[in-house]
């Protein structure tokens, strides 16, 4: 019985190993977007602990630690924002990947059923070249056996 050879393997070979790149760098995005996400968060919370400790305070003790804190806070807040901006920024690309993925598996599984229809096709006519195959020997031993019968 011949083998089932489709031909569009290396197209579909190649869309699986496309996917799964595509997929590592969602998961790094992902990763990255994780990271800045904790870091704001961290910066966010010292900001308030900062805040909240001065607030306490006593008021001549409290002026010049507010000072400090303004000075500091400037510079942090320039900070946040800024990775606010990288979290926008990877949070669209973070997008655009999963829709290259899901565009890319969306032609793969095209591809595979394509190439399970194939292998359909093709085993169901090697089963009509094999009974037919079949039909003729049964045909022709039914001739020979005639033919001896016959002498």
């Amino acid at each position: 019985m011949k083998r089932f050879v489709w031909r569009l393997q290396q197209v579909l070979d190649i869309k699986i190993k496309e996917e799964q790149v595509k997929r590592t760098e969602l998961f790094q995005l992902t990763e990255r977007l994780a990271q800045i996400r904790g870091e704001l968060l961290v910066r966010q919370k010292i900001l308030k602990d900062v805040i909240s400790s001065i607030a306490v305070k006593e008021p001549q003790m409290r002026l010049s630690e507010q000072q400090l804190f303004l000075k500091y806070s400037e510079a942090s807040n320039e900070q946040i924002k800024k990775l606010q901006s990288d979290m926008c920024r990877i949070e669209s690309q973070q997008r655009d990947k999963i829709a290259e993925v899901v565009k890319t598996r969306r032609f793969k599984e095209g591809l595979e059923r394509l190439q399970t229809e194939a292998k359909k096709r093709f085993l169901k006519e090697q089963e009509k070249l094999e009974q037919k195959e079949l039909d003729e020997g049964a045909i022709y031993r039914w001739r020979t056996q005639k033919k001896h019968i016959a002498l």
